[in-house]
């Protein structure tokens, strides 16, 4: 005996919106590139206190119904610091790794005003240099309003993941200030 229509037009209903669902979630991370088990990936954090940094992790596993990753980290450690920090993210929150810090930055080649990422407590921050006296640059982070000097060995220039590529938000411009 066939089912009653009304249960197949549910089932139908629910198989549509299922898969309408996965169509738009697609088209959502579109731009996204998807990583696999063993990717080496910046993710940024969305902790408060956190957010402006990105911290080196490795894909574990990806869940495809909900766009998420799990993660181990590099550099951050569990509460008993025991074993490397696993969580679950977003996909929006991971990207590739950027570029070699050697092959965008060359030595003393930052300004004032430059965009940067700057390696602290255990990861990336994105800041801006307000300052700079010889190879010390002077950092202000937005996100926690800090302002620290710096190496500038410990610096590179900020990038942004976006349609796929790399793109510097660094455009000199001749500033004067007085």
């Amino acid at each position: 005996m066939a089912p009653p229509k009304t249960t197949l037009n549910f089932k139908k209903h629910q198989f549509r919106m299922a898969m309408l669902s996965q169509t738009i979630k697609a088209l959502a991370f579109k731009t996204r590139k998807l990583f696999q088990k063993g990717d080496q990936v910046d993710v940024a954090s969305q902790e408060y206190g956190f957010i402006g940094s990105y911290y080196t992790a490795t894909i574990v596993s990806f869940d495809c119904t909900n766009f998420q990753y799990r993660v181990k980290y590099k550099t951050l450690l569990t509460d008993d610091k025991s074993a490397p920090l696993e969580e679950t993210v977003t996909a929006a929150e991971v990207r590739p790794l950027p570029p070699d810090k050697n092959e965008t930055t060359p030595e003393n080649d930052f300004h004032m005003y430059d965009m940067v990422d700057v390696f602290d407590n255990d990861g990336w921050w994105i800041g801006f240099i307000y300052w700079k006296i010889g190879t010390k640059c002077y950092v202000y982070f937005p996100t926690t309003g800090d302002k620290i000097a710096y190496p500038s060995h410990v610096l590179r220039f900020h990038q942004e993941w976006s349609n796929g590529m790399w793109n510097s938000s660094n455009k000199r411009e001749d500033v004067d200030l007085y």
